[in-house]
């Protein structure tokens, strides 16, 4: 029988996080443990940009050394392949990325590819020298709990006061109670992020606040584009973004 499924119109690359320095290979299967992270993400994702009218591909991007390693920026030159990687198979289709930590970080950097659109930011690592001029005309969404000790969710604000200054749409969600490897409340980062997948990639509506942060002047002050979770939640927008 013929698959019948649509061609492929989008696609959403997920990256893990990993360490500021690490050359070697990261472990396999089971004991990459930040890979295994972010497989509830490709699941709820999954989930989320089901529909029988368009396909969406999501895939994991692998990496070929555990860390960032300074001027080297391994994980970026990682995600800029996966990218090419999908012109190749799909063509000219818009991508979302989905990074944790430096995989955010990498995803950030590696957001001035053609097929980027938007960039979900999870307790990314974002250092203040990092540029933000390849983040115009994207959207940019950063989550951060308010208890990370890992990666800070200041440097998450400023840099998505920085991006908003440089063109970009963008905008800082705010988790309480929450940690760097998303395993409190975890619901709650599956939930949001899915929603966020789905909203950037125009199949449903973005939670209104986030959409109106995400629209705010280029000089509006930090604080007006950081949302809180909860806050979102008690408006019934946290889940915005699903198609009932």
């Amino acid at each position: 029988m013929a698959d019948r499924r649509p061609p492929v119109a989008a696609a959403v690359l997920l990256l893990h996080g990993g360490r500021e320095t690490g050359t070697g290979p990261p472990p396999p299967g089971p004991l990459n443990l930040p890979a295994l992270r972010m497989r509830p993400f490709a699941r709820a994702v999954i989930r989320a940009t089901r529909d029988e009218s368009v396909d969406v591909a999501v895939r994991c991007v692998r990496y070929g050394h555990l860390g960032w390693n300074g001027s080297r920026e391994d994980a970026l030159h990682d995600a800029v392949r996966a990218l090419d990687g999908v012109r190749r198979e799909f063509g000219e289709v818009p991508v979302v990325l989905v990074g944790h930590s430096m995989g955010a970080r990498a995803a950030l950097r590696a957001a001035g590819h053609p097929l980027v659109r938007g960039v979900v930011g999870l307790a990314p690592w974002c250092p203040p020298g990092d540029p933000v001029t390849q983040l115009a005309d994207r959207d940019i969404v950063l989550l951060h709990s308010t208890r990370d000790r890992v990666t800070s969710p200041q440097a998450s604000q400023a840099l998505a006061t920085r991006a908003r200054r440089a063109g970009a749409r963008s905008c800082l969600v705010t988790i309480r109670a929450s940690d760097h490897a998303m395993l409190r409340r975890a619901s709650a980062w599956h939930t949001m992020t899915a929603g966020l997948v789905r909203g950037l990639l125009g199949l449903s509506a973005l939670p209104a606040p986030v959409d109106a942060a995400l629209h705010l002047p280029l000089g509006a002050p930090a604080s007006d584009g950081t949302l809180d979770y909860d806050g979102l939640l008690g408006r019934g927008d946290a889940t915005a973004g699903r198609r009932s």
